[in-house]
């Protein structure tokens, strides 16, 4: 090699000695080396000629595009050569690898894929997994799948994990004790000035107040984290009306979508005498020295994309940082000099952030890793060793999608169609949606083709509220009119996708005649987003998959009966419809035999206060065709009855008292004892075809509900045995000293009660008890008219300590009655003294 790094001066360098040895000795090591400190480009070029790599090649996965291309970028000029010799990249297509390449950057499931056609990784020495803090899905899993391989195949393997911001030692205990190595960082002094936090409403507004601020305040250029793209353009426009006649000012924008040339203008060094302000989401957080840098001012949010496993889609949520991201920002501030950074939120607020990010497995579509894994052989995720397990309904949900697409068998085990869906490295949904209309015709895969690539690089459109797919696809092969809104980056990455797919599979790039057939195709990858149109409103909808959705006001799509939805935010009870397709009804019927079902469907006809029947062909939640039945078989017509007394509510039943005093006593008991029935009224409700369905014979309209038998209806839901115990542990009567018999009130069931007359207790020392003597009653003592004199539930101290006050009261108002100095050792009566003796 012609270089010599040991003339750099960079932290990283002091831990080489130990790093370089760890690596001989040992498999596996872990760096931990804060922003700044050098480790992505320095340590790749200082492990190039060690002995145990013997020529073989270095591959560093970086969880970013474009910090994989920058970071080849600044080991080729380190070595005084350009991108694709001793160094290159490789990220989705784009790669810049030639013959003599020793160091490969990778991103976005690259290394997954060598892993997947070659898991022993031939002529790889050293896998370095970079920035592993983020924990991106596709670091986990080539982490887990390279263990494996040294496992399994290859004992001469290394790898090498660095982060800035982990738990270092779980990270070492879960790499199997690997060396643990420490650098220092070389961060210069930022002083962090805390602001008001803005509302989500004025968010832009008061950046750009704090970015003015700031320009009029310090020197240097300035690095603005904002959530994602709109507020960035937003803010973008305002800067560059406020410094439109100000030469000095240049305002460049940074985030995934740009075009490469757009992003390498924001990192490259500003003109002399030009301050750059750099607008950046998430993508500038780390990995990157962006030059001249002095300013950085955080908003506090960023944008992510978290999974609804209730609905199946990805949503995007602007959510606080962690603090661990709030330091890689302030961070950035201090990499070139002392800096100073602006923080959108009270100091005190820092503590309620959470500490760092989730782990992207936890939140993710979980589709693409279960076709992953089964393709790596495995069929359960806990036979993998992976740092964080994904949420198990989560994942059962996505192999129960691959098994309907056709790509996992019953077993779980992949299928040659997913085997296929794999090779095209696009979602499981897209990718099937292309090979199953390639097997119909070219002109079908073609534009399959055009739509996956639309979606998979979208939007094309930047702010459009036209939400028809079509008009992208018209974009992407300039058939449309207007190019103002056009997002540049997105439209080169989306042509260049659909030309390789196309080639792949043999076809022809020419522009389609028609896009009439979107909706039929993209139903193929979206059979659950189906949706039909709602009679009580033209722009909203109901999918198959039994969620409702909407269209913007206006949209030129709301005079269709059916879409199919290809992407909608589902944050929202009525998720909103940012891109779908009209499609016809028998699109449907041909596509989906197997998923549409025909069978009887009773409901409740509200007008009529009836049961209603109906033929009906149903396709998931959706109904496609509906026959009323005038003949309602006896058991379904029960069943509709059913859900009726569900809408109106368990009042329209015959009620009595006797049937009310049931359910009381029952739900007493369930509260000391699980294994009794449900009895309260949505316990009821959620039960009605299990106790009232064999009562409803002949009945199918409310009023003849009334000459039904409630409370046998009720008792059925309780065998012989256990009316017995219940007669037993919750009596409906207790029989007091005076002989008699005093109905009990169930009204509480944490505290049945007692009412009776104070007479009638006389030589009851205790407390009365149920339950198997378990359960003190509430007592509620009665004057000799009935009315409430004390409320007990210790009898013995009230004879001791109440009694004598009450006596007082009472005697001369109710003479004729007993009032005993000893009540406890007095005959119990409910009668005067006069009958009494």
């Amino acid at each position: 090699m012609t270089y010599d790094i040991a003339q750099l001066d960079y932290p990283v360098q002091e831990t080489f000695p130990a790093l370089k040895q760890a690596l001989h000795s040992q498999q596996r090591a872990l760096l931990e080396a804060p922003p700044g400190a050098g480790k992505t480009t320095l340590v790749p070029l200082a492990l190039l000629d060690e002995p145990w790599l013997a020529g073989k090649k270095i591959i560093m996965l970086e969880p970013r595009r474009l910090a994989a291309r920058m970071a080849a970028k600044r080991m080729a000029d380190l070595l005084g050569e350009k991108v694709g010799q001793t160094v290159g990249y490789r990220i989705r297509q784009d790669k810049n690898i030639g013959r003599n390449t020793r160091i490969e950057v990778v991103t976005e499931g690259i290394l997954t894929r060598q892993l997947q056609s070659d898991p022993e990784l031939n002529g790889v020495g050293l896998v370095i997994f970079d920035e592993f803090h983020e924990r991106n899905l596709q670091g986990d899993l080539g982490l887990a799948f390279c263990m494996e391989t040294q496992d399994a195949l290859r004992d001469d393997l290394r790898l090498l994990v660095m982060s800035a911001t982990l738990d270092g030692e779980n990270l070492a205990s879960f790499l199997g004790d690997a060396a643990r190595i420490t650098s220092a960082g070389r961060a210069f002094d930022v002083t962090v000035h805390n602001l008001p936090r803005p509302d989500r409403f004025s968010l832009v507004n008061d950046t750009v107040r704090t970015i003015s601020k700031a320009i009029a305040d310090e020197s240097g250029s300035l690095l603005v984290f904002l959530p994602g793209e709109g507020e960035i353009r937003k803010a973008q426009s305002l800067l560059n009306e406020r410094y439109a006649n100000d030469p000095h000012i240049l305002v460049a924008p940074l985030y995934g979508a740009l075009p490469p040339q757009e992003q390498d203008k924001a990192i490259a060094p500003p003109p002399k005498g030009v301050r750059k302000i750099v607008l950046a989401t998430t993508i500038a957080e780390t990995s990157l020295t962006i030059e001249d840098i002095r300013i950085v001012i955080d908003c506090g949010y960023k944008r992510v994309a978290r999974f609804d496993n209730a609905r199946s889609m990805s949503r995007l949520e602007t959510v606080r940082v962690s603090k661990a991201a709030a330091t890689q920002r302030k961070g950035r501030a201090g990499r070139m000099q002392d800096g100073i950074c602006y923080q959108l939120w009270p100091q005190a607020e820092t503590h309620a952030l959470a500490e760092r990010d989730k782990p992207e497995i936890l939140e993710s579509d979980l589709t693409p890793l279960a076709l992953e894994l089964s393709a790596w052989g495995v069929h359960v995720p806990e036979d993998l060793k992976l740092l964080d397990y994904p949420p198990k309904n989560a994942f059962q949900q996505a192999q129960d999608l691959l098994f309907q697409l056709g790509g996992l068998d019953k077993d779980g085990k992949i299928t040659a169609h997913g085997k296929e869906m794999m090779a095209l490295s696009l979602h499981p949904r897209l990718a099937h949606m292309i090979l199953t209309s390639s097997h119909r015709n070219k002109n079908d895969a073609a534009l399959a083709c055009d739509i996956a690539a639309t979606l998979q690089d979208g939007p094309l459109l930047k702010g459009a509220r036209d939400c028809d797919l079509r008009t992208s696809l018209a974009v992407l092969h300039n058939q449309a009119g207007s190019t103002q809104n056009i997002a540049k980056g997105a439209l080169h990455r989306a042509r260049q996708t659909a030309k390789n797919l196309k080639k792949r599979l043999k076809i022809s790039d020419t522009p389609p005649t028609s896009y009439l057939e979107t909706g039929r195709i993209l139903a193929l990858a979206y059979p659950d987003r189906i949706a039909k149109q709602r009679n009580n409103g033209q722009n909203s909808y109901h999918l198959s998959a039994g969620m409702g959705a909407v269209l913007p006001d206006s949209d030129a799509l709301s005079i269709e009966p059916f879409l199919v939805i290809a992407h909608m935010d589902g944050a929202n009870a009525q998720a909103r419809i940012f891109s779908a397709a009209p499609l016809h009804i028998q699109d449907i019927e041909n596509n989906f035999p197997d998923l549409i079902q025909e069978k009887t469907e009773t409901g409740w006809d509200k007008r009529t206060q009836s049961v209603s029947a109906a033929r009906v062909r149903k396709l998931g939640a959706l109904t496609l065709k509906s026959t009323p039945l005038r003949h309602i078989d006896p058991e379904e017509q029960a069943r509709g009855l059913c859900y009726g007394i569900r809408q109106l509510g368990l009042h329209v039943l015959p009620w009595t008292k006797d049937s009310d005093f049931l359910c009381k006593r029952v739900e007493f008991l369930r509260k000391r004892d699980d294994k009794w029935p449900d009895m309260s009224e949505a316990g009821l409700l959620n039960t009605l075809e299990d106790w009232l369905l064999p009562y409803l014979n002949g009945v199918n309209r409310i009023e003849q509900l009334k000459k039904i038998d409630l409370d046998a209806a009720l008792l059925s839901r309780l065998d012989w045995h256990t009316q017995q115990e219940l007669a037993k542990r919750a009596p409906t009567h207790y029989r007091v000293p005076s002989g008699s018999q005093i109905r009990l009130d169930y009204t509480n069931p944490e505290k049945p009660i007692l009412s009776v007359k104070l007479q009638e207790m006389f030589g009851e020392p205790h407390t009365p008890c149920i339950d198997n003597a378990t359960i003190a009653l509430q007592i509620h003592l009665l004057s000799p008219a009935g009315r409430p004199l004390q409320v007990t539930e210790d009898l013995e101290s009230f004879w001791q300590n109440g009694y004598d006050s009450v006596k007082k009261e009472m005697k001369g108002r109710y003479p004729k009655h007993p009032w005993p100095d000893n009540p406890i050792e007095a005959q119990a009566t409910g009668k005067t003294k006069r009958k009494h003796v």
